[in-house]
């Protein structure tokens, strides 16, 4: 909601988990199907379906797990988790391929986004009911229960946490230095999508590393720059203006 949904980015490139109906055109046994799920674990290439938002060029994507749920003939349940942006329809005509057999999606249902799974969800006809309560009786607590921190969103992210006096700095564009760094993940990567944090946890912006870790702990400079400001300015002390004031003088 409001100023969270600048984090978008972050949620598309989380990690999702899905319960998939796939139907095959012939039949296939037991071990074959299993035979060719397992063929699809791991790094894979992937060209988007001609119905996609996104460009068809090959890409990598992840496909950390497959698990049969259950069969009837011709109609596969499985549930598969996987790095954001991958195509599970794909999938299913893939699997086709393998096994020599025409094969497509019937059904998907996302069940988690990242660290969020389904069953802490809400029916949207649950959301707009409270919604109505809150404008229309001022009744806010049922409304408040449904609506979470989005620092919850983005626990998978690399972070980096800042001192105070870095904070307003940083919501206003400036990029993130050694002096005003606290804390900083051991694995970041140059281009990583990060997240920016106050000592407490707040989410200040999202991020691109311009460093490694190695690299900014023995040479300083500037470890990321801000992508998506979430946090207003103004809600830390302005340290930066007093400092830039000084300087001038």
């Amino acid at each position: 909601m409001g100023r969270a949904t600048k984090c978008t980015e972050a949620v598309m490139r989380s990690g999702k988990e899905y319960v998939c109906l796939m139907k095959l055109h012939s039949y296939v046994n037991d071990e074959d199907l299993k035979y060719a799920f397992s063929e699809m674990l791991g790094d894979v290439y992937q060209v988007p379906p001609v119905r996609s938002s996104v460009a068809r060029q090959p890409r990598i994507r992840t496909v950390y797990a497959i698990e049969l749920l259950e069969r009837t003939d011709n109609e596969v349940l499985f549930k598969v988790s996987c790095s954001g942006g991958f195509y599970v329809r794909k999938l299913c005509t893939d699997v086709g391929l393998l096994l020599g057999v025409r094969s497509h999606m019937q059904e998907l249902r996302r069940i988690r986004v990242g660290t969020v799974a389904e069953d802490s969800s809400h029916p949207l006809i649950q959301v707009y009911r409270e919604v109505t309560k809150w404008r229309s009786e001022g009744a806010t607590s049922g409304f408040l229960s449904m609506v979470r921190p989005i620092e919850e969103l983005l626990t998978p992210l690399p972070r980096i946490e800042v001192l105070d006096t870095a904070v307003d700095a940083i919501c206003n564009g400036a990029p993130l230095a050694y002096p005003g760094v606290a804390r900083v993940d051991a694995n970041l990567a140059p281009g990583d999508l990060v997240g920016i944090f106050t000592l407490k946890n707040e989410i200040i912006c999202l991020g691109e590393a311009k460093k490694s870790t190695k690299e900014f702990l023995e040479e300083g400079g500037t470890i990321a720059v801000p992508r998506s400001v979430v946090m207003r300015s103004g809600t830390y002390p302005p340290f930066w203006r007093g400092r830039y004031r000084q300087s001038k003088n």
